[in-house]
Parts: structure tokens; C-alpha cells; sequence
């Protein structure tokens, strides 16, 4: 594989353009995760308001979370071999532009190609971590990351709330326009304050094994996300689980021979790197159950015996104290990881999270109660998402920042989706009638947490497996490490 190309870096500018590239960068990770929570206070009210059914209207979510998950890897490929800042651009450009889109029409099926447009912002994060890890000196890398990983759950908690407002006090198209103006803005911040990464890796891209991958992750994800809907035994099912697996082989295939892989899978087979990508996936499954299922919990109807009967809005608010929490410990993590090492912030992320759905288990009946562990589960979260592009990028070359933390969200994606699916799958198995209509049990939503809390316990177990860097443990290895990252090059020498 070629070896990574510095090219002439653009001028960073002064003063102020310097000083908000870090700000510039975090505010597109948390609109990426807006927008990808604002379409969920409008699915119950969609089918009257486009005369589409429901289980077409379910593909407003499901279309942008396939998009998402093929082009992360894809466009953090072509960051590390065009410029980072360039392909963050057109994402974020697309996503701006899907947003107008949305605000146009109101055809169901023009707005789910509106929402695949706006999939590709989920590229934003590992692209903006990679910029961080060329631009920043040592010293202020890890709470700079840190940051950038705590904008997805910020994002998302302030999606919610923000959303529904505007669903309840103003037409369901004004939501898009805001985001549509909040992209367009994006997209000039990044013009204006952002540089472009000095680091690429020249070569050719690899078209064959990107196309691939979207077939195989395409069959995968549908299977996973539809599963429940189409019946799991169902011959659609199966035959898409298959495909899947045949397509993702020959990839593989096609990827150890290539010479310039889209994904280097001999990287991903090094303990640091592969055991990484696992503990996102667990990490990925543990987290999205909290907000999934608490949305769930605290709206059924107080009949249940257990429901809160909240609105969305409401339900917005409860949340919203996790992405604070978010905000906030975003530094911690990264002292945590200066001292101990990002491995010891992802045990310890993951041990909280399923602490988190210990208090869930204890008591789901009071508002106070349930706030309090999801807020813990956002805590474990923000320790354990801030440690995993650490991880990446000590344990990768500089050349494949990008593409290798790209790979790494596809994983938190794919985990994401199973825990939908899994969800899905226990909360069905435990209904009961209330008011004639079909409602899960307390028992479902706990079994639920139980489930989730023990993904999170395997994550932290690992995080225990992954090798950690030579003398990284202690003060001596913290001294050491640090010396080693004033090194562009540290992470082609770490990984070997």
C-alpha cells in the first residue's frame, strides 16, 4: 500500500478562524445527530400527513441509517486519499441539500431519497476526528476528540425535544428548512474556519470493494432492521441474511488481494484495531437501547400501570440531561485516557453503562428514577465513545485515520441496529392489552435493560482484552506515550 503523502497544507488563518476550528467542527457532529433524530416526532403523524402506509413511512428512518452506515467507511476512504476537508464538504453539502428536498414535498417517496441524501452526514464525526488528530498538537488532541464523540449523544438529545416543538407549533415542513439553513450555515463554517488536512494516502480508489461493501451492508442491515416487520423466518429474511453473507465473503475476499483495499482488513486484524471494532459494536448495542427504549417507557399510557403517559416533548426533555451530561464529561474522558490509557475509559465507560441499566432494572416506575439512569447510561456512554477514536488513531497510520475510525462508527451502527431489532423482538414477546390496544409489560422494558446492561459488561471485558501500548499504564508509559505522539507518524509504529 503507498505510504501516506504529506501535500502542502492550506493556511489555517488567524485569530479567530483558528481558535473555532474545534467549535466549527463539534457544532456539524451535533446537527449530523439532529438531523438524524428529527424525523422520529413526525413518524406517528406521517401516514395521514403523505397518504403513505405505515411501514413506508418506517423507511424515513431506516433509509438514512442504510446510507449512513455504507458511506461512513466509504467517504473516510476518500478523506484519507482526496482531503478530509473536501469530502466532509460534500457531506455535509448533501445533507443540507436533502434537507431542501424534504422541505419541497411531501411524496413519500421522494422524501425517503431525500433522507438516503442525508445519510451521508454520518461520515461527519470520523472525519472530523481525523482533522483533529493532523491539525492539533499532542496536548490538545484528546479533549478535542473527546468533544467530537460526545456530539453524537448531544445531538441527539437535543434533536428530540427541539423537533417536537416544532412539529406541535408549526407545520411539519419548517423543521426541514431549520435544518436545511443549519447545513447551509455548516457548510460555510467549514469553508471558513476549517483547514485541510496536510496527511493523505495517494492511490486509486478502491471501486470494486466500495460497491461491495454497500451490497453487503445493505442486505445485512435491511435483514436486521426489518426482521421484525417481515417476520425473522420469513423467506426475504433469510434470503437477505444469505446474500449478505455471500457478498461481505467475496469482499473479503476481494480486499485481502487487493492493493489498495477500501477497508485494510490486515490492519482490522491486529488485536488494538480488531478488538476496538468489537468493543464499538457491544458499545453501539449497550447505548442506543437507553434512548429507544426510556422514549418507549415513559409515553405508554398510565393505564399500563407503569406509563407516564409523557408527550413527545416531555419525553424530549427527560433526555435531554443525558446530552448535557454528555457535553460535560467529554473532558474527563480524556484525562482519563491521558493517564490510564483509552482502553481503561472504554472499561470504564462500558462498566458505567451497564451500572446505568442496573438503577433501569431497580425502578422504571419513577420520573425521577428513570432519569437518573439514563443519564448514568449517557455518562458510561461519553467515556466509552471518547475512547474509541483514541484507540483508532494510536493504533493506526496516519495515512488511514479516516477510513479506519469511518469503519469504526459503521460498527457502533451495525451494534445500533441489532439493539433495535433485538428491542424490537423482546417488547413485542411481552405485551399486554390496555384499552384493547397491545402494550408492552414492565417486564418487557426490563428484560430489555437486562439485555442491554449485559452487551455493556461484555464490552468492558473487550476493553480489558485489548493490548495496551508499551508502558502506556502508569506515570512512566503516560511520559512515554506522550513523547511517542509528538511523532505525526505515531500510529504506524504503535500498530506494527
Amino acid at each position: 500500500m503507498a505510504s501516506p503523502a504529506p501535500i502542502p497544507a492550506r493556511g489555517r488563518g488567524a485569530g479567530l478562524r483558528a481558535r473555532l476550528t474545534i467549535p466549527v467542527l463539534a457544532y456539524c457532529g451535533i446537527l449530523m445527530a439532529v438531523m438524524q433524530t428529527v424525523v422520529v416526532p413526525l413518524l406517528p403523524d406521517l401516514p395521514r400527513l403523505t397518504g403513505a402506509s405505515p411501514g413506508a413511512v418506517s423507511w424515513m428512518v431506516t433509509a438514512s441509517l442504510l446510507s449512513g452506515a455504507v458511506l461512513t467507511p466509504v467517504l473516510g476512504r476518500a478523506g484519507d486519499m482526496y482531503g478530509k476537508r473536501r469530502v466532509l464538504l460534500i457531506s455535509f453539502g448533501l445533507m443540507a441539500a436533502g434537507s431542501v428536498v424534504c422541505a419541497l414535498t411531501s411524496d413519500i417517496g421522494v422524501l425517503i431519497a431525500a433522507r438516503t441524501l442525508q445519510g451521508a452526514a454520518s461520515s461527519v464525526v470520523p472525519l472530523s476526528i481525523s482533522i483533529l488528530r493532523d491539525e492539533l498538537p499532542p496536548h490538545r488532541r484528546g479533549s478535542a476528540v473527546a468533544l467530537m464523540s460526545s456530539t453524537v449523544g448531544v445531538g441527539a438529545a437535543l434533536g428530540l425535544p427541539a423537533a417536537a416543538v416544532v412539529v406541535q407549533y408549526a407545520n411539519w415542513h419548517v423543521m426541514f428548512w431549520v435544518t436545511a439553513a443549519l447545513g447551509g450555515t455548516g457548510v460555510a463554517l467549514i469553508r471558513w474556519a476549517v483547514p485541510e488536512s496536510p496527511v493523505r494516502e495517494p492511490g486509486r480508489f478502491d471501486v470494486p470493494g466500495a460497491l461491495g461493501l454497500a451490497a453487503g451492508l445493505i442486505t445485512l442491515l435491511l435483514a436486521v432492521s426489518q426482521g421484525g416487520q417481515w417476520g425473522w423466518g420469513s423467506a426475504r429474511i433469510i434470503g437477505l441474511f444469505l446474500t449478505s453473507v455471500l457478498v461481505l465473503g467475496l469482499w473479503w475476499w476481494h480486499q485481502l488481494r487487493a492493493e489498495q483495499p477500501l477497508v485494510d482488513l490486515r490492519l482490522v486484524s491486529r488485536p488494538r484495531v480488531g478488538l476496538s471494532h468489537v468493543a464499538a459494536l457491544l458499545t453501539g448495542f449497550a447505548f442506543y437501547a437507553n434512548s429507544l427504549v426510556t422514549a418507549q417507557l415513559v409515553q405508554a399510557p398510565e393505564a399500563s400501570g407503569y406509563g407516564l403517559g409523557l408527550s413527545i416533548v416531555q419525553t424530549g426533555l427527560c433526555l435531554l440531561p443525558g446530552g448535557i451530561t454528555m457535553l460535560l464529561f467529554s473532558p474527563l474522558s480524556a484525562r482519563i485516557s491521558e493517564a490510564r490509557g483509552p482502553r481503561v475509559t472504554l472499561a470504564v465507560g462500558a462498566a458505567v453503562i451497564a451500572s446505568g441499566y442496573a438503577v433501569r432494572v431497580v425502578d422504571s416506575r419513577e420520573l425521577w428514577m428513570i432519569m437518573v439512569g439514563a443519564t448514568v447510561v449517557a455518562t458510561g456512554t461519553t467515556l466509552a465513545y471518547s475512547a474509541l477514536p483514541s484507540l483508532i488513531l494510536r493504533a493506526v497510520p496516519p495515512g488511514q485515520t479516516a477510513s479506519a475510525n469511518g469503519f469504526n462508527v459503521l460498527m457502533r451502527t451495525i451494534g445500533q441496529a441489532t439493539s433495535s431489532a433485538a428491542v424490537a423482538a423482546v417488547l413485542v414477546h411481552h405485551t399486554s392489552l390496555v384499552g384493547g390496544a397491545p402494550v408492552p409489560t414492565l417486564h418487557g422494558y426490563l428484560l430489555a435493560f437486562g439485555v442491554a446492561g449485559a452487551v455493556a459488561l461484555a464490552a468492558c471485558a473487550v476493553a480489558l482484552t485489548i493490548p495496551g501500548e508499551p508502558g502506556a499504564d502508569g506515570p512512566e508509559g503516560t511520559r512515554g506515550a506522550r513523547g511517542r505522539n509528538r511523532s505525526v507518524s505515531d500510529g504506524a509504529l504503535e500498530g506494527a
